[in-house]
């Protein structure tokens, strides 16, 4: 196939850089809403200065349907039909892996903003994937040392059956053997996701009789996981970890049921006082007169970066954006980020923090930043995990 990647010259000429973002809007509303209007956002910041070197940024949308196949054909057609110069998004894990492949096979640009496997940057990654958000690898790596201070020797997973969740357990298992070596896993529960059968899901944990559990469940399946578990006092006297569930889409429906204690990952958008924050916070507040959730903060970021990186290459093409990615340095409301050129892992961290109520809803408490550098593996480790012709 013809590349249809536009020079500096030819973007002068025209005026408009076209971002052509895919994502799981259908499937994932909570979170994919919210991530919208970040992008929104960020693309009025950007275009109210003149956008990038004069070029007006322009997002090109589809939706993926939450399908591998219909993911590839939305890139083929915003790239065929839509003539954008780069890709973006995706939600999924197995969507990110796909899209991914994609834009190898056409030499492609394309930033992986929200798929959380690792494979995406390691086993699977290519040269022309960058990714934002903090992978499987390094938010596990954040709520291991709170599972080891918690003492326990029987632990339970629970997880989403796709690569997501498997990639998460693993890890899991994986970092936990190694901080505490005499540690047992007396049972695993793989759901399909949105699909859960809590009720059995959480009788079949209770007969192992864990004393602490690992959870990845997310959205709906966290609800209804949770409140089984609940009205089985499944609960009580239990030590939990878990991914995600301190993030305003999944915490905020759980409401009155929101399982005190918990150690979480998320983002408490109501306790950061940083500079960055809380000037963020006020814009985003003052546009739509709401609180950022999580996805905001991913939709924002991802443009920003996509200027940023546009703006360091001097161009849209390919090769340029990849040379310009490396090293690059991104301002967000946590703080400065880099797009790490072993791995192209950006080093975007998140909030560890542990779960309680007040006025019947959920909130995190104790909370901590933890920076995504702080997490990943050493580089002589990053070099055994990604493919020699990816480096």
């Amino acid at each position: 196939m013809v590349s249809v990647a536009f020079s500096a010259n030819t973007l002068a000429a025209q005026g408009v850089i076209k971002i052509g973002e895919l994502n799981s809007y259908k499937s994932q509303p909570a979170f994919l809403g919210p991530y919208k209007n970040g992008m929104d956002l960020a693309l009025d910041e950007i275009n109210k200065v003149g956008g990038v070197d004069g070029k007006q940024l322009k997002l090109i949308i589809r939706d993926d349907n939450a399908n591998t196949g219909d993911a590839v054909r939305a890139a083929e057609d915003l790239l065929a039909s839509d003539k954008v110069d780069v890709l973006m998004g995706t939600f999924l894990s197995n969507v990110g892996l796909a899209v991914s492949d994609y834009a190898k096979h056409k030499k492609r640009f394309f930033l992986a903003s929200e798929p959380l496997t690792d494979k995406i940057v390691w086993k699977d990654g290519n040269k022309y994937t960058y990714r934002l958000r903090a992978s499987t690898y390094m938010q596990v790596a954040m709520l291991v040392p709170e599972a080891v201070k918690m003492h326990k020797k029987r632990w339970a997973l629970v997880y989403p059956n796709y690569e997501y969740g498997q990639s998460a357990a693993e890890t899991f298992k994986a970092l936990m053997k190694k901080a505490q070596p005499d540690v047992e896993f007396v049972a695993e529960q793989a759901t399909p996701l949105g699909k859960i059968d809590a009720a059995n899901v959480v009788q079949a944990l209770a007969d192992a009789k864990p004393d602490a559990m690992f959870n990845v469940l997310f959205a709906t399946d966290l609800a209804k996981f949770v409140r089984a578990g609940t009205q089985r006092n499944f609960f009580k006297g239990l030590s939990v970890v878990s991914l995600l569930t301190g993030e305003p889409e999944y915490l905020d429906p759980l409401g009155d049921e929101t399982p005190v204690g918990w150690v979480v990952t998320g983002y408490p958008w109501y306790a950061i006082d940083t500079p960055e924050h809380k000037a963020f916070l006020k814009t985003y507040e003052d546009k739509y007169h709401d609180y950022p959730r999580l996805g905001t903060i991913v939709g924002y970021t991802a443009v920003k970066s996509l200027a940023a990186g546009m703006k360091k290459a001097g161009s849209t093409d390919t090769d340029a954006l990849i040379k310009a990615f490396a090293g690059l340095k991104v301002d967000m409301p946590f703080g400065p980020i880099t797009y790490r050129a072993i791995d192209h892992q950006s080093t975007m961290g998140a909030y560890v923090g542990t779960l309680a109520k007040k006025d019947g809803k959920g909130i995190m408490t104790n909370i901590r930043y933890v920076n995504g550098a702080d997490v990943l593996p050493p580089d002589d480790v990053v070099r055994t995990l990604r493919p020699a012709s990816a480096q």
